[in-house]
């Protein structure tokens, strides 16, 4: 699935288009069309609940409507054992599927608290 980005991720705002490869029901790959840059992603929902609102910005740079469809990943650190990998929670990668557009969506940490820039994945798996 290609993609345009329409706001980009931040350190790479060079980069115009990316496709996006599902993994597996968690990850998924995001690379770069336009060099040699990737990133590894995974389905917050899969490890907590996770809610915010898209600001009128993106909804409108995206074309974001009541009939879209959106998927919300973040970018992962990959460590290893994967369980101490770190998710970025602060800047969610919000794709419309409906129209094949992009962007990282940076949250007020005001408004969100309750998510971090590097939470391990550890800390959200049932012992």
């Amino acid at each position: 699935m290609i993609f345009e980005v329409k706001s980009p991720i931040l350190g790479f705002e060079h980069i115009k288009k990316m496709e996006l490869i599902e993994l597996d029901k968690f990850f998924v790959k995001l690379k770069s069309l336009d060099d040699n840059t990737s990133f590894t992603m995974i389905n917050p929902y899969a490890l907590r609940n996770y809610e915010f609102e898209i600001p009128t910005y993106y909804e409108e740079l995206m074309q974001i409507n009541d009939n879209s469809e959106l998927r919300v990943y973040n970018i992962l650190i990959v460590a290893l054992p994967l369980e101490k990998s770190s998710v970025n929670f602060v800047a969610p990668i919000v794709c419309n599927m409906t129209n094949m557009t992009l962007s990282q969506v940076v949250l007020d940490v005001a408004k969100y608290p309750e998510y971090g820039q590097a939470e391990i994945i550890e800390n959200f798996i049932q012992k």
